[in-house]
């Protein structure tokens, strides 16, 4: 055991470069947002963006962030859209972490033209770090 050596798996692909690094991370900045930054914002009156619940229209009216409007993602089409702003940024969100739910909506938003961002810990971490919630729950 005294002269076992070990190969580090985290240096086992090369890192990137500096600039490689900073594209990718800006890039991903570009894509998404977090609960902070939005509560952030929605205290200091910014309200430049449009937050959508792409949760299922009980699971909004359960529990939602305030101001938040519910499109769930199956149901994003043009027409459902067509009073939304194209300059506009749309934040969308789901359940949390473990739902795809957001990334489906911001596709399906994206392909129609829009510009979004997805929330990233979705309703859960919404909780989790003791904001406003509105609903029946």
């Amino acid at each position: 055991m005294e002269n076992e050596t070990y190969e580090s798996l985290v240096l086992e692909t090369p890192a990137a470069s500096p600039e490689d690094t900073h594209r990718y991370f800006m890039n991903k900045l570009a894509v998404e947002t977090d609960v902070s930054d939005v509560c952030h914002d929605m205290k200091r009156g910014v309200n430049d963006f449009l937050l959508i619940d792409v949760r299922s229209a009980k699971a909004y009216e359960e529990c939602h962030v305030p101001g938040a409007i519910n499109l769930p993602s199956n149901m994003i089409n043009e027409e459902r859209t067509s009073s939304f702003l194209k300059e506009q940024v749309i934040v969308v969100y789901c359940w949390g972490p473990a739902c795809n739910g957001a990334a489906k909506g911001a596709a399906r938003l994206s392909g129609l033209g829009f510009k979004v961002k997805e929330m990233l810990g979705g309703m859960e971490y919404w909780r989790k770090e003791g904001n406003e919630v509105e609903g029946s729950l």
